[in-house]
């Protein structure tokens, strides 16, 4: 998590907010020379993160030597963060674009004096953390680190194994399924079409099966006749196409000839093609990590594999799709899921009784049961604890690895963790960090994509270099973690786009594991009258709360004043204390969210939530009571989503939200009490997702118009407006200007009940519509009641031919 951390603190000391805040605390205390200090620090630690990032698991001082350098970096970032902060107040109370920047010669001319203590406050808090930085930054000394530039050998808990082609089968179980499809594919000869399957790619996350698998498909004996040549490569990491190429040609040699001299990759290459030339030939390349395009072209095997007999073909394993999608082979892939509880019960009695059958039914059985339901399927874990137990001789042992933390037992550290380790490292730094936030759910969540891509923005998880969008950036992370296996059980919406999923409980287990006490969770007992007690440690930055009631809530939570997150699930909490919110001043994220079986029983905001200035993600959502937010509220200006949806008795929202100039997430579907959106909602051009518009009805010169919309043209996702019918809602909708809307996906109107009259009127707002070609789905309908508007059907024919909608629903 460290790397993450540092590379985006890099890149906010470089920016041109920080450019401003030097120049003017180096009039207090002349800082230039510490925020120098500070940054060159900081690069000169960040060549060796990568190393010491594998060094910590393994070593508890190094772990601690990074935990410190988190603490200040941690620090800093709210330093920087507070004084942007200042800035975005001078701009909103100005009413400016752009905020005029105090030079050297003119930084007092502002003539109050607070902004001179908040200068010299600043400069103080630098000078402290760079001389921290100072130490640490002297202290890698001592830890031997590799730079990151230089790609060493790994720790030996993350080597890599090399595999062969061998197996024994009397370990396998399940995978029949699995086993049949790929040998079907295998031995299919060509139909009269002409199908192949030239590369078919065995997906999944580490320690799944899918080295077994193919090792059990390569060894029979149908296999075995069906090719001329098999040959077996473990690729591993880093991709060398001169040692795959000279592994796969001396696989093909005979026994008494010589192996190859030649390292030169076209020789290697013409040798080969000249082995398999016209003959059957099946090539494992087992383990491949790259997704470079350029270095599996220059392999140059689809030109070798075209050379060959017809339904020759490669397997590849691989944890990422992103392979297979390299490959373009994602038509003929095997995704490897987890084991049936049977097949994982099996595998584990295997190694749990191994020549002590009688033992199984001797009390010991049972408590394997419950051990492997721990397995959640994954064949590793599975071996790794039968193993482990059979070296336990008595049920009370056994019971002890039941009880046990999985994460705590040294032989699944070891074991089970490496693999996943290995995948772990291969991520880039800012993906790590979104993977790690994800311990702050408890196992078995289902995790909204979009509001988890919310929360890592929240939490400033990502690289912005250039003009990518940060919304982009983010769903790019959640794509590469779900195609290395990190998540599963994928649900989709109508279009095909993944909106919800999970982690394996193992996976879970390993991001707990790499997180340690900075991500906590902790449930309440239900019906116990004491309170919860919180972590003593103010190491701690996630917290998640399960199960509270209002009389367990912590009186105080001074022992989590650096705390960044806050969430409670499940919980029926009334109210936050004034107290509580001040000693929670570095929250990012606010989380007191219900949902459809546990509605949140939040029924007041404090306006003492206006002091938490770093606040970016506030989540209020499914608060049956609450009726109302406070001003103070408008005083957030870092907050980036506002979600208050399903809260259906809220009245109104505060008048003055165009001060909220960053935010870009606003939820409000479901506020059925609310008339009306605040005008000022109007000025947010930065806003992406606005999920509901009320059309309100009459003039009142405090709500938003439907033409307001006009201006922000970065929306995009789902947009519903509600209660259209009103006389002058058809040139509304025109000056909305939907047609701008290229990133909008779906859009639902929703109009009033009405006589014929008004579904006259209906069908002149419709007309104006007009949305963008980039609309993937409609639907036009009532609110009320659900039945067919059958004289709208052939205006939307006529009017939407131009759009590629794939869903157009006339409800």
């Amino acid at each position: 998590m460290a790397e993450a951390l540092i590379s985006v603190l890099l890149e906010q000391l470089a920016s041109i907010v920080f450019e401003h805040t030097k120049r003017a605390v180096t009039l207090v205390l002349n800082a230039k020379e510490d925020v120098h200090s500070f940054r060159s620090n900081l690069e000169a630690i960040q060549d060796v993160l990568e190393d010491a990032e594998k060094k910590q698991v393994t070593e508890a001082r190094v772990r601690g030597w990074l935990q410190k350098l988190k603490d200040v970096s941690y620090e800093m970032d709210d330093v920087l963060d507070e004084w942007n902060t200042e800035i975005l107040k001078q701009q909103v109370e100005q009413g400016k674009k752009k905020v005029c920047f105090p030079t050297p010669a003119n930084c007092f001319c502002f003539g109050q004096v607070n902004k001179a203590i908040h200068h010299h406050n600043i400069a103080t808090r630098i000078k402290k953390l760079n001389e921290k930085l100072t130490v640490i930054a002297a202290e890698k000394e001592k830890y031997d680190f590799h730079l990151s530039t230089i790609r060493g050998t790994d720790e030996q808990l993350t080597q890599r194994q090399k595999t062969s082609s061998l197996v024994d089968i009397s370990t396998i179980f399940g995978r029949e399924e699995e086993k049949e499809y790929l040998l079907s594919n295998l031995l299919r000869e060509s139909d009269q079409d002409g199908r192949r399957f030239p590369v078919i790619p065995i997906v999944g996350m580490g320690g799944m099966g899918k080295t077994t698998l193919t090792q059990l498909v390569f060894n029979n004996e149908k296999v075995t006749a069906h090719f001329d040549k098999k040959v077996w490569v473990c690729v591993s990491d880093p991709f060398d196409e001169i040692k795959i190429a000279k592994a796969i040609f001396e696989s093909l040699l005979d026994k008494n000839e010589n192996q190859s001299s030649s390292n030169e990759l076209e020789t290697l290459l013409l040798c080969i093609r000249t082995r398999v030339e016209k003959k059957k030939f099946l090539l494992v390349l087992d383990d491949v990590w790259t997704e470079d395009k350029t270095k599996w072209e220059n392999l140059k095997l689809q030109v070798i594999m075209q050379s060959c007999a017809q339904d020759s073909t490669i397997l590849v394993t691989t944890r990422k799709e992103g392979v297979a999608k390299m490959m373009r082979a994602t038509s003929s892939m095997i995704h490897l899921d987890k084991l049936s509880d049977r097949d994982c019960l099996a595998l584990f009695n295997s190694f749990a009784f191994l020549d002590r059958e009688e033992d199984e039914a001797n009390g010991f059985g049972a408590i394997g049961e419950e051990i492997v339901k721990k397995c959640k399927g994954l064949p590793l874990a599975a071996k790794t604890l039968g193993s482990l137990v059979w070296y336990k001789k008595t049920r009370e042992e056994w019971r002890d690895v039941l009880n046990s933390k999985i994460w705590e037992l040294e032989e699944v550290e070891e074991q089970v963790f490496r693999p996943l380790l290995l995948s772990y490292y291969d991520l880039a730094p800012a993906v790590k960090r979104c993977l790690l936030y994800c311990a702050i759910f408890p196992k078995d969540y289902e995790l909204e994509k979009d509001n988890l891509i919310e929360l890592w923005m929240s939490q400033d998880y990502l690289n912005s270099k250039g003009k990518k969008e940060k919304r982009r950036i983010c769903q790019n992370y959640f794509e590469s973690l779900a195609m290395r296996s990190f998540f599963q059980d994928f649900k989709k919406d109508v279009l095909g786009n993944i909106r919800w999923c999970k982690m394996h409980d193992i996976v879970h287990d390993f991001v707990q594991f790499l997180t340690k006490k900075e991500c906590t969770i902790i449930e309440a007992v239900k019906g116990a009258n004491q309170r919860v007690e919180l972590p003593g440690d103010y190491k701690v930055r996630h917290l998640t709360l399960i199960n509270v009631r209002e009389d367990q809530l912590p009186t105080s939570f001074d022992n989590c004043k650096n705390m960044r997150t806050l969430t409670l699930l499940d919980s029926s909490i009334t109210t936050i204390s004034p107290g509580s919110i001040m000693q929670m001043k570095c929250l990012r994220t606010l989380n007191f969210s219900g949902n459809w079986g546990s509605r949140s029983m939040l029924n007041e905001v404090p306006k003492e939530i206006g002091k938490l200035i770093h606040l970016r993600y506030m989540n209020l959502s499914h608060s049956g009571k609450l009726k109302e937010l406070p001003d103070a509220v408008c005083d957030l200006y870092n907050l980036q989503t506002l979600d208050v949806s399903w809260c259906g008795r809220l009245e109104k929202l505060p008048k003055a939200m165009g001060k909220l100039i960053n935010l870009k997430h606003l939820y409000v579907t479901g506020c059925y009490g609310l008339r009306y959106l605040p005008k000022g909602i109007g000025s947010l051009k930065s806003l992406q997702v606005l999920d509901r518009f009320y059309v309100c009805e009459g003039d009142d010169d405090e709500a938003l118009k439907l033409g307001d919309l006009g201006i922000m043209d970065q929306l995009q996702g789902s947009l519903s407006i509600a209660f259209l019918g009103n006389k002058d809602d058809a040139s509304e909708i025109e000056k909305a200007q939907l047609g701008n809307k290229e990133h909008l996906s779906e859009l639902r109107v929703i109009f009033q009940k009405g006589d014929e009259e008004q579904r006259k009127g209906d069908s002149e707002i419709v007309k104006a519509l007009q949305p963008h070609q980039n609309l993937e789905f409609l639907a036009i309908g009532t609110l009320a009641h659900w039945h067919h508007r059958v004289s709208l059907l052939d205006q939307v024919s006529i009017q939407f031919e131009k759009c590629y909608s794939r869903w157009v629903e006339i409800l």
